[in-house]
């Protein structure tokens, strides 16, 4: 007589689904708390962001005697102005300006409203569109203030 000698070392349909609900349920804990984190990173990036422009536009006013106009933007880091006032000694300081964590572009006015004797740099946050300053994260916060 021969005794069933079936070999059941795999696994069922059933208990994998039960592993694969398993990390499903703990990656989305995880992403549950980590929503602050994200938040926390953006605003590191968008600070990080201002002081690599902000080095750039002391460079430019450094070589040229003064900064680019609102209507010149940032645009003028990476391709040579047209209009006034025209740099005498112009250099691509950036291959392309960076946009926000939300993909939108970093808005430059000169002079500022908050930064009245220089200009404001900032973000408008995550709807990319005017609204209240407490939105923005710009050069006017206490880490990046303009001089």
């Amino acid at each position: 007589m021969r005794l069933n000698t079936r070999n059941n070392n795999a696994f069922t349909l059933l208990e994998i689904m039960m592993v694969v609900l398993i990390i499903a349920l703990l990656l989305a804990t995880a992403v549950h708390f980590m929503g602050g984190d994200l938040n926390y990173a953006r605003s590191v990036r968008i600070k990080a962001d201002i002081d690599s422009i902000t080095t750039e536009l002391k460079l430019y006013e450094g070589m040229n005697g003064f900064l680019p106009s609102t209507e010149q933007g940032l645009q003028a880091l990476v391709t040579r102005p047209e209009t006034d006032p025209k740099p005498t000694q112009w250099h691509a300081l950036m291959d392309k300006v960076p946009l926000d964590p939300w993909m939108n572009p970093y808005v430059y006015e000169n002079p500022g409203k908050h930064n009245q004797n220089s200009y404001d740099l900032y973000s408008m946050g995550p709807h990319g569109k005017n609204g209240t300053d407490a939105e923005y994260v710009g050069n006017w916060d206490s880490d990046t203030t303009q001089k």
